[in-house]
């Protein structure tokens, strides 16, 4: 075999590896559809999946910003207490009298800002994004019990008819986080596949000194990929309040390893470099797939969600592992 001819179908593999992640979710995915279909009356129905949608609009959010963060070889441990400190922020202001409509850029602009200061800590003072997310972690569920150790309910009218507000279509339904949710996974998904900023993404992943001898603005990119994360983690508190009407210290517990979770079943690898943000949204739909199914079950505790979550993401660190492997 020729030289050329050796490069050239390493050139065509290496594509359809890649691919490999994310075809075995789509597989599992239709696996557990397919079982839930068999085994209990009613899962067929069209609303089921629409259901998922609507109960994980701001889960898949959540899930958009960390799948930046994980394709440049990053982690962020603050999403979930984002969330929860847009919530209390939210709420406490509609309280007072605010308009919603005027309160949305003033949390955006908070999950922006605390997503561009760990970005810039984690570059200009060369500290690991477990440590420097964490503090952001910290930092965000503790100003939200300084707001108020309590629940905030949100009564107003506006954000109440906004949440309520069905779309509907051949029979079915949806909710205004469902297509918020899915703007968002368009909108990104033309960034990382047609942006300067997208491409710059993929390469700091793939390997960080090559991109820094390439004259890639790694910082900047870096900077940019957490500030994408902390405005993807406030909208998903927006739509958190779509779906419980209330701010609260103790919602999103947990919700960063969900979102990494969905994330890595999602297919990117957690070394960063190689991902798609649909495989983000198949990782969504296993992880409610799996509750749902729990649900229909009815003798199972809540728990064997994460047994199963648990169990999916061991099977899919070794697929990753077993493909990096075939592909050098």
């Amino acid at each position: 075999m020729t030289t050329f001819e050796s490069l050239q179908k390493r050139v065509i593999r290496r594509p359809q590896q890649r691919h490999i992640p994310v075809l075995a979710t789509l597989a599992l995915l239709c696996v557990m559809y397919g079982a839930g279909v068999v085994r209990y009356t009613g899962f067929s129905d069209t609303q089921i999946v629409l259901n998922v949608f609507i109960d994980n609009g701001f889960l898949l959010v959540v899930g958009v910003g960390m799948t930046f963060v994980i394709l440049t070889g990053g982690i962020d441990l603050s999403v979930g207490a984002v969330v929860a400190l847009t919530t209390m922020i939210f709420a406490s202001l509609v309280q007072a009298g605010w308009s919603p409509i005027a309160v949305l850029p003033v949390v955006l602009l908070v999950g922006a800002l605390i997503g561009l200061a760990m970005g810039c800590i984690i570059h200009f003072f060369d500290i690991q994004p477990f440590i420097a997310t964490l503090a952001g972690m910290f930092l965000a569920r503790g100003l939200c019990y300084v707001i108020s150790t309590d629940a905030i309910r949100i009564d107003n009218a506006l954000w109440t008819s906004l949440a309520d507000y069905k779309i509907r279509f051949g029979g079915f339904h949806i909710s205004w986080s469902v297509v918020i949710s899915l703007a968002v996974v368009l909108i990104a998904a033309y960034v990382l596949a047609y942006t300067r900023l997208g491409r710059n993404v993929y390469a700091i992943g793939g390997n960080q000194q090559s991109a820094m001898l390439m004259g890639l603005p790694v910082g900047r990119t870096k900077i940019a990929v957490y500030t994408i994360s902390g405005v993807c983690s406030a909208l998903g508190g927006v739509l958190l309040t779509f779906y419980t009407s209330s701010g609260y210290g103790l919602h999103a517990l947990g919700m960063e390893l969900d979102a990494i979770a969905a994330v890595v079943i999602g297919g990117t690898v957690l070394t960063g470099g190689s991902g798609f943000l649909f495989g983000t949204v198949l990782g969504v739909l296993v992880l409610g797939l799996i509750q749902t199914i729990i649900t229909f079950e009815g003798t199972l505790s809540s728990w064997w969600t994460k047994i199963v979550i648990g169990a999916l993401l061991f099977a899919f660190i070794v697929l990753q592992r077993a493909v990096a492997r075939r592909t050098t």
